[in-house]
């Protein structure tokens, strides 16, 4: 952080700053169903309940679910007998729960129903005969996760045009695609349109496989780049749909910086900016953009204008026995 941040903000007359803010922004329904079903189930079982990998990529909720009785463990082997594990928004391999079971324990599935719709996608593909090509990023838990869902060399990583172009698949008659739900949506077109041309007959999901609300925040930030200087994306710097939201607005030729909380801001980056745009990634609470805003307003006399692109409605239900708790 600046040290300019403790300068005294009486020395003077207040520069204005105009914030817009784009909506929709912050938590999605799969984030906000996964932080709750930890929640219930420390309510319902009592501490600790146990976490495999961060329930969502935001160190602040991380954070707060361990003070409430969540332990964090990257495996399985992590977790003591008899205690309830939950696995992580981002889905997990089928040999995950299958050991889960094997060794007795209690376990809450808190992966994104949007995710686990591409898992049964990629079941019915391979059970089709078709091999898959999974547009996504290399090591990102979706990723695992979905990988984990069908055998071994039934599917392949597709990361950029250039992996699209020297693919050599042994069927290329046979070929199906599915994609990672946090990737940017015009860097995907891009793939898909080099693969379409490559392979004419390979076989598209019955719908978009990039969620809702990875598309709908990137379009929000579409909305409001241009009428900015700047651009700050509230989110983690492994957060895939935060990282993506700091590309859009680069892509539309503005600066952008991604923040995990108001103490990550810098003021220097502020020099010569008049308007301000923030938003935030699915996994990122509502209460860290109004921290945001707070800070800004200690050294700016601020207003404050919501662009709202579109209205999300969207909830997903509680898994069966926690929906009581």
């Amino acid at each position: 952080m600046s040290d300019s941040i403790h300068a005294d903000p009486a020395a003077g007359p207040r520069p204005r700053l105009e914030l817009l803010i784009a909506a929709p922004r912050g938590f999605c329904a799969g984030v906000d169903r996964a932080i709750r079903i930890v929640e219930l189930a420390i309510e319902r079982y009592g501490a600790p309940v146990y976490v495999r990998h961060e329930i969502v990529h935001n160190k602040f909720v991380v954070d707060t679910l361990r003070q409430q009785g969540a332990i964090f463990v990257d495996e399985l082997d992590e977790v003591p007998d008899g205690v309830p594990v939950v696995f992580s928004a981002h889905g997990v391999p089928k040999a995950v729960p299958a050991k889960a079971a094997e060794r007795g324990l209690s376990y809450l599935d808190a992966t994104c129903p949007l995710v686990s719709k591409v898992h049964r996608q990629a079941e019915r593909l391979v059970a089709a005969g078709r091999h898959i090509l999974f547009i996504g990023h290399a090591g990102h838990p979706e990723v695992i996760g979905t990988f984990g869902q069908v055998p071994e060399g039934t599917i392949t990583l597709i990361e950029t045009v250039e992996d699209a172009e020297a693919l050599a698949p042994a069927d290329p008659a046979n070929l199906a695609f599915l994609t990672q739900t946090t990737l940017s949506v015009d860097d995907t077109a891009a793939v898909l349109a080099a693969l379409r041309a490559r392979f004419p007959d390979i076989v598209a999901p019955h719908a978009d496989d990039i969620c809702y609300a990875t598309t709908n925040r990137q379009t929000a930030v579409k909305a409001i780049a241009a009428s900015c200087d700047m651009v700050l994306v509230i989110g983690a710097p492994n957060s895939s749909n935060s990282l993506r939201l700091v590309e859009v607005a680069e892509r539309e030729g503005i600066r952008a910086r991604l923040v995990q909380r108001a103490a990550d801001l810098d003021f220097a980056w502020l020099e010569g900016v008049a308007t301000l745009g923030i938003t935030a990634g699915a996994s990122a609470p509502e209460l860290l953009v109004r921290e945001l805003v707070d800070l800004l307003a200690t050294r700016y006399d601020i207003s404050e204008r919501e662009v709202e692109t579109t209205r999300e409605s969207i909830a997903f239900k509680l898994p069966r026995g926690l929906e009581a708790a």
